[in-house]
């Protein structure tokens, strides 16, 4: 779920990007040091680095209130995932296989009743073996050993193994101002790291969001704050607009049997 932390941050991260694209141990595209960073500066700090001729860029939210722009009904959506064990059946001998994930159940059905273990941590194919055959009666005279069940005499064995999923959907949307600030200690400076990073940002559509989703960015307004009271500091903010959802994800099981008498309860698994 993107939160406005997460929204800043991949401002942050674009106009990194934007100022050093070849990465940060390079130099930047203006041949200076520049500090990016969520927040606002320490007036310390941000006297130091203008003397030594250092920008510094911030990202903050605005002080607008934003609002709440859902527009679109809720649409779930799964997402594709494997466990990460297996089990086979030759004969009346069920084989558990393969590294046990949480999340992961393995169940077996012998002669239309069934039964399921949900992996815990720290279980190993041989505990899931152990444990599964734990749940069987005694009457089916089933034995463990290793890794292997074996049901002695059973009609019909059918094992299987599946995980939960997660399902997401689309459960707010919002949109709210962010102001990108330039901490530069001339005019030119000023001029060049504002114009860089606006002109980059003027053509993306959309940002990436560090949850998969992305938010909409807009530009809204730009304004300047030369200080007299400071003559090493010139500032330009520029504010956009970013639109974001917030995605609401579950964890939904998936089917085992079908109906079927799982764990002495009639039930869909």
């Amino acid at each position: 779920m993107a939160d406005i932390s997460d929204v800043e941050q991949a401002v942050a991260g674009a106009v990194t990007s934007i100022l050093y694209p070849e990465g940060s141990s390079q130099s930047s595209i203006l041949g200076i040091l520049c500090r990016i960073y969520r927040g606002w500066p320490n007036s310390a700090t941000l006297n130091a680095d203008l003397s030594g001729g250092i920008v510094n860029v911030t990202v903050a939210t605005d002080n607008d209130p934003g609002r709440v722009t859902t527009r679109y009904l809720p649409e779930w959506k799964t997402a594709a995932s494997q466990p990460g064990m297996a089990a086979d059946v030759s004969g009346s001998t069920v084989t558990i296989t393969g590294t046990p994930l949480a999340g992961d159940i393995v169940g077996i059905l012998i002669d239309h009743e069934a039964w399921a273990y949900r992996i815990r941590t720290g279980d190993t194919p041989s505990l899931v073996a152990s444990n599964l055959n734990q749940l069987l009666p005694k009457n089916l005279l089933a034995s463990v050993q290793g890794t292997t069940i074996t049901v002695a005499g059973a009609p019909s064995i059918l094992v299987r193994v599946v995980c939960d999923k997660a399902t997401s959907f689309e459960s707010r949307r919002q949109e709210k101002d962010l102001r990108i600030i330039c901490w530069c200690p001339t005019p030119p400076v000023r001029d060049a790291v504002a114009a860089a990073i606006d002109s980059a940002i003027n053509q993306m559509s959309f940002l990436p969001l560090p949850d998969g989703t992305s938010g909409r960015i807009t530009y809204r307004n730009t304004a300047g704050y030369d200080q007299a009271q400071n003559a090493l500091l010139y500032r330009r903010d520029l504010v956009y607009t970013i639109e974001y959802p917030t995605v609401t994800i579950i964890q939904q099981p998936s089917m085992l049997f079908g109906g079927s008498e799982i764990n002495g309860n009639i039930t869909y698994g």
